[in-house]
């Protein structure tokens, strides 16, 4: 028995309007590329004719310009979750042209098990090597683990792999796949240890499942990091000071927490930061992406260990990986998302969780979605995964955006990703809004004191407003939004006129 070879516009001629893909992946990642980007020209095909033609798309994360930039640019995606980062399907999603639902990234596959987001048709699996054993295929992931188990047993109609000769077959054994059983009969999720292994290293499916084998040697449309500036420089040495601090008094274990990161260049620059730290000691990594920084960090004996669900790395780290497989064999173990960012897993190990803020009002809510509340800038992706369930939450921030007009602290989040509850700190570059065992009020005073110095008298002259109003947490509702009205009207918060929203 062989598995049969055929194009991505092959592949892509089978896929009907208004059925329902599920990709490997997790941000560009291991995500499919050939058969999405022939897709695209067929909507555009299809369109041009007057007919129909949108597809729902189920993925681990973000994907790459190949699928939800093309896509979204030929109007050809229906319904797409979980997550996403790409600039052209974000402006369509933010016209309303695309059915957008932004779901916690552990929650995914459950979904798709469960029924909530409709039955999958086809399976799409980018793959490193595909082996036949009997009637059975195993298929080798590549740079990412995602919703891939679930997609490919959920596809009614089949899978397609694309064989992607950009990745090294050297890489086999890197995955441990599991898949979490159905409600009511789940059995606890055996990971004690970051690089513990419960599953196998491939996906097994029935080999007639699969339809077809794209070739090709695409590389993953990977994104580049900035450089450190001095602000993300300055937030990591703060956030180094804070856990070590917190490790001198034995509020954190003397032999440090596992720690996870979110996605960005200013969480690469903190991790590099956390590394370079010589009073942190070599730690292990348990989290959703490993970047370029940690890479570095495994190398020079700083990270002891690292288990993802993604290496949402430069195309230029993840050859290094290859060329260099030996040494990350029993360092590295990639996950699927739902195990990654597994609640559970999460709060057995001890995290501490280090994610990005857009935007944290005075009382520790913190908004990582939308701007202004209304415009979607990325999913919520994992940080709430992390951040309920982690022995310390901290959020990291600069202080303002948009050359001093923003200020990333106001009075009320425009958007509510993750409340006060679960937030520890917020860090700035002027320092560490340590939110444990404080009221509403302490909070306040202690995120003003995180504030750039611009928006500090600002913020106490709101929180003096509030005041009159009393209550356990003081807010003037009809002010509460003025300095992200104040912005949309003049182009800077900093021009806020209290007066003009309390009559």
């Amino acid at each position: 028995m062989s598995l049969r070879r055929i194009t991505a516009a092959e592949a892509a001629a089978q896929i009907e309007n208004e059925q329902t893909l599920a990709l490997s992946g997790f941000t560009p990642a291991g995500v499919p590329k050939a058969i999405t980007a022939e897709l695209a020209q067929r909507a555009h095909a299809i369109h041009e004719a007057g007919q129909p033609f949108k597809v729902n798309i189920f993925t681990g994360a973000s994907t790459g310009q190949s699928c939800d930039g093309m896509l979204a640019n030929e109007q050809a995606i229906g319904f797409r979750a979980p997550y996403t980062t790409n600039p052209d399907f974000r402006k369509h999603v933010n016209q309303n042209e695309i059915r957008y639902s932004d779901l916690n990234l552990s929650n995914m596959a459950t979904q798709m098990r469960q029924g909530y987001l409709g039955k999958v048709d086809w399976a799409i699996i980018e793959a490193c090597d595909v082996e036949l054993v009997g009637s059975k295929a195993r298929i080798f992931l590549t740079a990412a683990g995602g919703i891939s188990p679930t997609a490919c047993r959920m596809a009614e109609r089949g899978i397609f792999i694309e064989l992607n000769a950009f990745h090294s077959k050297g890489f086999k054994g890197i995955h441990d796949v599991y898949e979490i059983e159905y409600h009511p009969n789940r059995t606890p999720v055996q990971i004690m240890h970051p690089t513990d292994r419960i599953g196998k290293p491939y996906i097994e499916v029935d080999a007639d499942r699969i339809i077809g084998v794209v070739e090709c040697d695409i590389p993953d449309e990977a994104r580049s990091f900035k450089d450190p500036d001095p602000i993300t420089t300055q937030i990591g040495q703060n956030v180094a000071d804070f856990l070590v601090a917190n490790m001198k008094n034995g509020t954190i274990p003397a032999s440090f927490l596992n720690l996870q990161s979110g996605v960005g260049s200013g969480a690469n620059a903190v991790l590099g930061a956390l590394g370079h730290s010589s009073d942190v000691p070599n730690f292990n990594i348990f989290t959703e992406v490993l970047q370029d920084a940690p890479v570095q960090l495994m190398r020079d004996g700083r990270v002891l260990s690292a288990s993802c669900c993604s290496l949402t790395v430069t195309n230029e780290c993840l050859k290094g990986i290859y060329d260099d497989i030996d040494f990350f064999k029993d360092k590295l173990v990639l996950r699927p998302s739902e195990i990654s960012n597994n609640p559970e897993v999460i709060a057995r190990i001890g995290v501490c969780a280090l994610n990005t803020a857009i935007e944290a009002d005075i009382y520790g809510h913190v908004n990582s979605t939308k701007i202004c509340g209304t415009k979607m800038m990325n999913g919520i992706g994992g940080s709430a995964d992390f951040t309920c369930n982690a022995y310390m939450s901290i959020f990291t921030c600069g202080s303002t955006t948009k050359g001093g007009a923003i200020s990333s602290i106001v009075p009320f989040a425009s958007h509510i990703d993750h409340t006060s509850h679960f937030v520890d700190a917020v860090i700035t570059e002027y320092g560490v809004a340590d939110l444990r065992g404080k009221c509403a009020m302490e909070k306040a005073e202690e995120l003003i004191k995180v504030a750039h110095p611009d928006y500090r008298p600002l913020l106490r002259d709101y929180l003096r407003l509030a005041e009159r109003f009393g209550g356990h947490t003081h807010h003037c509702l009809s002010a509460a939004f003025a300095m992200h009205d104040t912005y949309i009207r003049k182009g800077d918060m900093r021009l806020t006129d209290w007066s003009e929203y309390v009559k």
